[in-house]
């Protein structure tokens, strides 16, 4: 099988080179479902987990924000067992962690606001499609910064003072339907590094 560099795992990662993320999958995906399963976990939390740790490694890399200063799988482990701990003290389940024989390094705050970030646009993205299709578009022309005349005129509106109308009821629908999800409540509580659980 072929053996990849900490260099060519990270270049691998930001081209999203499929061999390469085939063979991290292959070869260290295991270990993180087998600490998610030992703590409270399943293979769908392992599975989604082992996601958004990539996730937040490829937008690091996008940033040009990633030194690592350990072997490429033992700061994936450690990612993923920082994201699961989150989820861990969001169900109140935390107590119940079992450490861990792994090793893992300390990391700093950016992977979780990284991680925040990604939950509250899922969130969003959540919402935004619960919306009729004629709030959505009104959305998405005002996000492009469509003037509300132009929106109008796309969207057969009567007046431009209707479609603004119309985009602060969408608006506040949205809102609304997002700060009514528990989901909501949950992101917006403290964070991990609260927690006595950052190594």
């Amino acid at each position: 099988m072929q053996e990849y560099t900490v260099e060519a795992i990270l270049n691998g990662i930001k081209e999203r080179d499929t061999q390469v993320l085939d063979f991290i999958y292959t070869n260290y995906y295991h270990q993180i479902k087998i600490f998610i399963i030992q703590n409270q976990g399943s293979k769908e939390d392992a599975k989604d987990i082992y996601q958004d740790a990539m996730l937040v490694i490829y937008q690091k890399l996008q940033q040009n924000n990633l030194k690592l200063t350990c072997s490429f799988n033992t700061y994936l482990y450690s990612v993923s067992r920082l994201l699961w701990l989150k989820q861990l003290e969001r169900r109140k389940l935390w107590k119940q962690f079992t450490e861990d024989a792994e090793n893992y390094v300390n990391l700093d705050d950016s992977i979780v606001t990284i991680f925040e970030l990604n939950e509250r646009y899922k969130l969003y993205q959540t919402h935004f499609k619960r919306l009729s299709f004629s709030c959505q578009k009104v959305l998405e022309l005002f996000l492009a910064r469509i003037p509300l005349k132009e929106i109008a005129r796309i969207l057969g509106f009567k007046s431009e003072s209707y479609a603004k109308k119309r985009k602060h009821q969408c608006k506040e629908k949205l809102v609304n339907s997002i700060k009514n999800d528990p989901e909501y409540q949950e992101l917006t509580k403290h964070s991990i590094y609260n927690s006595q659980y950052n190594g």
